[in-house]
């Protein structure tokens, strides 16, 4: 085995120095631009061009993707994963970690078609073509599917190096798109214009995918064909891109030739007009709403010349979250009690231009219950047949737990437990619930959805599922005493796997003297019938304002002098759901039924 991995070593050293593209590879696209240009280098690039089939993809990344450029120990090359600036979280070894089955990353690595095969029909030579297919993490490359590259908003998923799936914040396009990291963007870019060059006389029979164009010139939809050459201009060719062309070049006997030379990108298809222009500061930042472990914010969006792309949130100098930049407010939330953070806001476009620093705000979060980690299940206890739908009963932890209509074969982080039109219930626990967190993912067929959780039979919120595993807080749920935790999914055909399932304690703590003296109420009927909401308590004329909010923080109305006439205020218009009621100095959490 050494003398093999010996061989292939020197076979990198070999190509790396010898394999240039042959003097007059390029002759016949001299001084041609435009269409013509397009088309003279697809006729280059298809001359010599040797098919190995699908399978000698793992022998060609031997050569074409090993790790001499960043931790040099001649690992798998890995897009997905690799860290420029630090130390890897996970490394491939060429042949041993071939895929094979992934629910993680870090488990395989696969063979990631930059352009989707489907969108082709898996069909030769393109599906065997070294010039677009990585080698990429098999749990990362299926999360990534068949979307088309993009710049990402609000990411539903973002990988250890940092790659993300999410809402498109790309200038033209809205659906989801996956976001390498910077290091690659320029390699993806180039990939893909390679593809719509070789293959342009196939572009009409091709699916578009969101991205392709159906005719040979320019073969890109508009929006992603200046997102692409955006990224091209951002992220120059690297000494890692011009090895792995000398590589594959050896190994298939073409080339990509926008590595060779990436003037030939704006020859053809121009300069795009790039974003240089930030947007300007959000302004009116709020910071309300605080309980013992979130502070809400609220404010007026920024301008830019094209788009708002989104919002870094920063709390005492840190980051601390990103929305999407359509949102105007958010709830930060892992914060510590009867503790002073000071915000501020950058926004940012699709283009990378960040805003100047917002004005800031600050809040101190509440004194109140206690919060950390009280309890958890894993499903690593369940058992039974495979291939079947049951009642599972298993006990873990000294809690008991039944699950109906339900299977043990799926995995997410190892062993889970997926339900169909059935339910998951707890034992009774002490402690009460403060917060809950689920990881969910939809086996399978079937739609997204959510899942109801209920807490002593109260719904108190959902958890939303997809076919990407996702992991998913509720937060406030602030019940005490003794509880039962039940977890429904009310589909006759969605197919529900759960994982990781958590929950912070809540214990109402003592207040203190000065709190005491603080306007204190309770809230009835809870949950409230006929929209009429009532307070009970000393000093209600004294409170200036009222707010309702719902969970996600969104500011739902504002009351002055709410209780000045009356003790109860009108809920007209609220849907069914969980609102809290803030006033000058305490908050109320209540149902609408």
């Amino acid at each position: 085995m050494k003398r093999i991995l010996s061989f292939f070593l020197l076979s990198v050293i070999f190509i790396n120095t010898l394999a240039q593209a042959p003097a007059g590879y390029y002759n016949a696209a001299t001084g041609l631009t435009g269409p013509s240009l397009k088309t003279a280098l697809k006729t280059i690039i298809s001359y010599g061009h040797s098919d190995h089939g699908y399978n000698g993809l793992w022998t060609a990344y031997y050569t074409t993707d090993r790790d001499y450029f960043y931790e040099n120990d001649g690992t798998i090359l890995d897009i997905y994963s690799e860290n420029p600036n630090g130390p890897d979280q996970y490394n491939f070894t060429p042949g041993t970690n071939q895929c094979g089955t992934y629910s993680t990353e870090g488990q395989c690595y696969n063979r990631e078609h930059v352009i989707p095969q489907s969108l082709f029909n898996s069909a030769s030579p393109m599906v065997a073509d070294i010039n677009f297919i990585r080698p990429t993490d098999g749990k990362v490359n299926g999360v990534r599917s068949n979307y088309p590259y993009g710049v990402v908003g609000s990411a539903s998923f973002t990988s250890k190096n940092g790659s993300k799936l999410g809402t498109s914040v790309s200038q033209g396009y809205s659906g989801t798109v996956f976001e390498p990291i910077d290091a690659f963007k320029g390699d993806i870019a180039r990939m893909i214009l390679y593809f719509v060059t070789r293959y342009e006389d196939k572009l009409p029979n091709f699916t578009s995918g969101g991205m392709l164009g159906n005719t040979a010139f320019p073969g890109l939809q508009s929006w992603a064909l200046n997102q692409y050459i955006a990224w091209h201009l951002m992220d120059p060719v690297s000494a890692e891109e011009i090895a792995r062309n000398n590589a594959s070049y050896a190994y298939q006997g073409n080339r990509n030739p926008f590595i060779d030379h990436p003037e030939y990108v704006t020859q053809i298809w121009g300069t795009p007009a790039l974003d240089t222009q930030a947007p300007t500061a959000a302004t009116n930042l709020v910071a309300n709403n605080p309980t013992s472990s979130s502070i809400a914010l609220s404010w007026t969006a920024a301008t830019d010349n094209v788009g708002v792309a989104s919002y870094q949130i920063y709390a005492n100098g840190t980051l601390r979250s990103t929305v999407a930049g359509t949102s105007t407010s958010t709830v930060v939330t892992g914060l510590s009690p009867l503790t002073s953070y000071t915000f501020y806001i950058i926004a940012k476009d699709a283009a990378g231009n960040s805003s100047p620093q917002s004005a800031t705000a600050t809040a101190t979060t509440l004194d109140g219950p206690v919060s950390g980690s009280c309890g958890a299940e894993d499903f690593e206890m369940i058992s039974g047949a495979a291939n079947t739908y049951l009642t599972a009963n298993w006990t873990n932890n000294g809690i008991s737990w039944t699950a109906t209509d339900a299977r043990v074969d799926q995995t997410i982080n190892n062993k889970a437990i997926t339900i169909r039109n059935g339910n998951l219930t707890s034992s009774t626990l002490s402690g009460g619930i403060q917060d809950l967190t689920l990881t969910t993912q939809l086996k399978f067929t079937g739609n997204a959805g959510n899942i109801n959780v209920f807490v002593n039979n109260v719904n108190v919120g959902t958890i939303p599922y997809s076919d990407v595993a996702t992991t998913t807080t509720i937060y406030n749920i602030n019940v005490s005493g003794n509880v039962v935790i039940k977890l429904t999914n009310s589909s006759t055909s969605n197919r529900v796997a759960l994982d990781d399932l958590s929950w912070s304690c809540f214990n109402t703590l003592a207040t203190s003297e000065t709190q005491k003296n603080k306007t204190e109420f309770t809230i009835y009927p809870n949950p409230v019938k006929n929209n009429e909401l009532f307070v009970k308590g000393e000093n209600l004329g004294k409170i200036s304002k009222g707010e309702i909010y719902d969970l996600s923080g969104k500011l739902i109305q504002t009351i002055a002098n709410p209780f000045k006439n009356s003790n109860k205020i009108s809920l007209q218009g609220l849907v069914k759901g969980t609102y809290i009621l803030k006033t000058d100095n305490n908050t109320a959490k209540f149902i609408v039924d």
